[in-house]
């Protein structure tokens, strides 16, 4: 399983996700020509998506959708409480999948494993996204007010996560915005600071876990060296030894290949006899 994020942030949020020649996105938060250029950029055929999963309704994710689903005819798996709220971007004539969380789903190669998590829009999810064969995990949570004992069960014994890290409390504290977007962004229905994902981050620890990537950072509350320093202390503390990125908005991240971190990661093998009969590491 490989994965790209194309781009993530409050301008928008996607991700490619691809194994075994399936390709699905996760959102669609970029307008369809960016979505293309985008994929275009890491080697991707637009039209050989399999289908878009939509997390929730907000415009970061779902500007591209329509537009794109109807230009390619890709598939749109939707919760109905996102569909009613993402009607003006629909014309009727797309390939609407509707799905509920806590029940999983198929899309190509995957199995798609909705939760429910904890923010201002009318049906948010998260997903884990299993490869059907080889039961690799991917755990995507970009939009998280706070954790929930439902929302760590989705996401424990992931071989990768996107998971927020939105903004640095000191660095949103002393931003422009309002202050009515301050105390949204900080409640428990908006998004996680830095400190909140290290610490979401390091419970989530696992031996097999190989990668973490920082997502939707804040462009006015946020610095990528503060988020990965923040997360990388508390990984590091619980014996973290993997890839930690931070998502771009303006460009893909690239490719995340999960079997080829882990391959990395395994010990030098040992073979009984080298050259000469004796005993050496191959």
């Amino acid at each position: 399983m490989r994965v790209c994020v194309l781009g993530s942030g409050s301008r928008g949020n996607a991700i490619l996700v691809e194994a075994e020649g399936s390709v699905i996105l996760v959102d669609a938060g970029f307008s369809a020509r960016d979505l293309a250029r985008r994929m275009g950029r890491v080697g991707v055929d637009p039209d050989t998506l399999d289908g878009i999963v939509i997390t929730h309704e907000h415009s970061d994710h779902t500007r591209g959708m329509g537009v794109f689903a109807r230009r390619h005819e890709t598939s749109l798996y939707l919760t109905e409480g996102t569909r009613s709220a993402c009607a003006r971007l629909l014309k009727g004539s797309e390939a609407i999948v509707p799905y509920r969380a806590g029940i999983p789903f198929e899309v190509g190669a995957f199995i798609i494993e909705p939760f429910l998590t904890v923010h201002d829009a009318r049906e948010p999810v998260g997903v884990a996204v299993a490869h059907r064969d080889s039961g690799t995990r991917l755990g995507v949570a970009t939009d998280l007010g706070r954790p929930t004992a439902g929302i760590r069960h989705a996401l424990a014994r992931c071989d990768m996560l996107v998971l927020e890290a939105n903004h640095d409390e000191i660095l949103l504290q002393t931003a422009s915005y309002p202050w009515s977007v301050k105390s949204r962004i900080r409640s428990s229905h908006g998004h996680l600071s830095n400190r909140s994902a290290a610490r979401f981050a390091a419970e989530l620890f696992h031996d097999g876990l190989v990668a973490v990537v920082l997502a939707h950072l804040s462009a006015e509350s946020n610095r990528p060296e503060v988020a990965r320093k923040v997360v990388s202390e508390a990984l590091k503390r619980e014996g973290f030894t993997g890839v930690l990125e931070v998502a771009k908005q303006d460009e893909p991240l690239g490719f995340l290949d999960i079997v080829q971190l882990r391959e990395q990661r395994r010990p030098p093998q040992m073979t009984l006899f080298g050259p000469g009969g004796a005993s050496r590491e191959s």
